[in-house]
């Protein structure tokens, strides 16, 4: 198992709302088992390297299904990958 890791974008184009298509490519990474991060511009998607190809695969073809579409990687094996969420200390 190799891990990979990429920063993706989705630009729905010619579409009234933008938000189904970009909820599509997100519930094709939740339902492939694989983490992720939503940034303000992109999201980064981490995991097994045949699963998150397979992910990306599929939530492309989900969001082109809604319209026109452009889906832009940045895709590594060496990049550190995103800290895991931690609860805050509690004070008490």
């Amino acid at each position: 198992m190799s891990i990979t890791s990429a920063q993706v974008s989705l630009y729905p184009l010619g579409q009234q709302q933008l938000s189904p298509a970009i909820d599509a490519l997100l519930t094709a990474l939740s339902d492939h088992s694989l983490e992720y991060k939503v940034g303000p511009m992109s999201t980064v998607v981490w995991g097994d390297d045949e699963v998150v190809w397979e992910a990306l695969r599929d939530g492309f073809g989900r969001a082109t299904a809604l319209g026109g579409a452009v889906l832009t990687l940045t895709v590594s094996n060496a990049c550190p990958l995103p800290p895991h969420d931690t609860p805050e200390p509690s004070d008490g």
